[in-house]
């Protein structure tokens, strides 16, 4: 038990706790001109990229810097972040959700200092350590899931694609010169982990071949009714099968069935998915969550296969950025990708774009409920 039996206090959360189980309360962690001004807050300002101002009812203002950050931080990296906000902003700092870092101080005078120390910081090959940007009708942090370092299951890795993509990409976090914000995000195989489905644009790790079977080992390290459960489209059967003259228990996998999940890996490790040939990348266009001048979207498939080329990817990044410098060109203002190849023409944006279409790009979604539900926080009063 958190608390002791005297009973939990709504307006003193704190009061009698006796272990350190679950998260401190939220405003313990706010800077004190956040904390005296919580819920007092009238507008904000972004006063250049990755600079903003927020005001309060009372006249206090917070100034944020905002900075590109990375999903798998060093330890050392971390200390020296720590020590930046030590420096300039008496301890306080806060992670966005998609991987940025703020600084926040409450006087205008702290903010240039704040600048030239985080632009002064450099990797030994001259890149910036903590570049600022990310706001506005720009380019923000790269959301995405596991990859390679973490996760058994992906089709392609998550930090390389992310990081050479947000290096053709950089004057694009660094300024705030497109039509409307773009958000990028990658899912490293079909279980996306990342918000890939309502992305302007997204990178996706697909696979496109069955699991390979070691049929003389897998009874040994697998249960197979498991393995058999596991199978969302029920592709998975229980076989015998001729093993060095041997009939020994496995499974068979139905490929047509087959939607090259890896849920069987993930309770069978001799039934892997990831295969050199099988495995690409798809790029998707076209989503957000936004309600903004236009409903939420799903984003749709426009390239089905790019080759999975580490470290570079040189393939997925040049599609990326030829998207991207297309709609700047002919968006509208405040229009979302989406928005503009909606505008134009799902047609039209192939051509602009100079991708090939094909048949397996036809989108099929039929789910009438999508259509049906309101989804819009869109509406007019009628009195």
């Amino acid at each position: 038990m958190a608390f002791i039996s005297s009973g939990y206090n709504p307006d003193k959360p704190m009061e009698n706790r006796i272990t350190d189980i679950g998260p401190r309360k939220y405003d313990n962690f706010f800077p004190p001109v956040i904390k005296n001004n919580f819920g007092k807050w009238l507008y904000h300002e972004i006063l250049e990229p990755g600079v903003l101002v927020h005001v309060s009812e009372t006249g206090d203002e917070v100034y944020t810097v905002r900075v590109g950050g990375c999903r798998l931080m060093s330890v050392s990296h971390i200390r020296e972040i720590c020590e930046i906000a030590d420096k300039h902003c008496d301890g306080y700092l806060r992670f966005t959700t998609r991987n940025n870092i703020e600084f926040m101080v409450d006087s205008k005078d702290k903010v240039e200092p704040l600048k030239q120390d985080l632009l002064s910081r450099k990797q030994p090959g001259g890149c910036y350590k903590f570049p600022i940007g990310g706001t506005g009708a720009g380019i923000t942090n790269i959301v995405h899931t596991q990859g390679w370092v973490h996760c058994h299951t992906p089709a392609i890795d998550a930090s390389g694609p992310v990081k050479t993509t947000m290096d053709v990409l950089f004057d694009e976090f660094t300024n705030m010169r497109l039509p409307a914000k773009v958000r990028i995000s990658l899912a490293c195989c079909l279980n996306m982990c990342g918000a890939v489905h309502c992305s302007d644009i997204a990178i996706l790790g697909y696979h496109r071949k069955p699991p390979l079977m070691d049929h003389e080992i897998l009874d040994k390290v697998c249960e197979i009714p498991l393995a058999i459960a596991s199978c969302p489209t029920a592709a998975i059967k229980p076989s015998k099968v001729e093993v060095k003259g041997e009939k020994v228990p496995s499974v068979l996998v139905n490929e047509v069935r087959c939607m090259f999940c890896g849920n069987c890996y993930t309770m069978c490790p001799a039934m892997p998915l990831t295969d050199h040939e099988g495995d690409c990348v798809v790029l998707m266009a076209g989503g957000k969550v936004s309600n903004r001048i236009s409903m939420p979207k799903f984003s749709k498939v426009v390239v089905a296969y790019l080759p999975n080329n580490p470290p570079l990817w040189p393939e997925t990044t040049g599609a990326i950025k030829k998207m991207v410098e297309v709609y700047a060109a002919d968006a509208n203002k405040y229009e979302r990708l989406g928005e503009w190849a909606e505008r134009i023409g799902w047609e039209k944006f192939f051509e602009k774009c100079g991708f090939e279409f094909t048949h397996h790009l036809i989108d099929d979604f039929r789910d009438p409920a999508y259509f049906t539900w309101r989804q819009s926080t869109q509406f007019k009063f009628t009195e």
